[in-house]
């Protein structure tokens, strides 16, 4: 058994600070935290599974507790394939802990091993989404201190077309 792992589940299209705050908060209390990149071929991402998964490397390359791999599927499918025991979600608003509770009981009935540990967010991420994120910067907003500069010179490049097409709309 996996004794002092625990995965860190999400989409992170892309990362933001919140998230980093809650791998780094995971990494203090676990020897080893994966971070898992969902694959959902049927949500439009920005960034392909690849980018992200490297966009997150390069956050956390220094940190030899946390981990990047991918999922598909159900997640505890592949806890259970690794023997790994807990869930890490983060807790934004009291809206979070309604559909993050029904996924820990579900996960639970699945794979009765299964914990899910919430972390609440820290103030000045909590109502910091990657959705959001995008939608401010996209719209010229800036997203300095909630976004890894590494996203933020990323989502520049992604961007690029989209804020050349509305300054010559000007």
């Amino acid at each position: 058994m996996s004794t002092n792992v625990a995965v860190y589940p999400g989409s992170f299209d892309p990362i933001t600070n919140g998230h980093v705050d809650i791998i780094l908060r995971g990494a203090q209390i676990f020897d080893r935290l994966i971070v898992l990149v969902a694959v959902n071929s049927e949500k439009k991402n920005l960034f392909s599974l690849d980018e992200r998964v490297d966009l997150i490397r390069e956050v956390f390359g220094g940190n030899p507790k946390v981990e990047v791999d991918t999922f598909e599927g159900l997640l505890v499918k592949y806890m259970c394939a690794r023997d790994i025991r807990v869930v890490i979600r983060g807790l934004r608003a009291v809206s979070d802990f309604e559909y993050e509770f029904q996924m820990a009981l579900m996960n639970r009935k699945i794979f009765p091993e299964a914990d899910t540990l919430f972390l609440a967010t820290r103030e000045n991420y909590s109502y910091v989404s990657s959705r959001i994120l995008k939608e401010v910067f996209g719209l010229g907003g800036c997203i300095s201190d909630l976004a890894p500069a590494v996203v933020i010179e990323a989502m520049k490049q992604k961007f690029k077309p989209a804020r050349r097409k509305s300054k010559e709309a000007r």
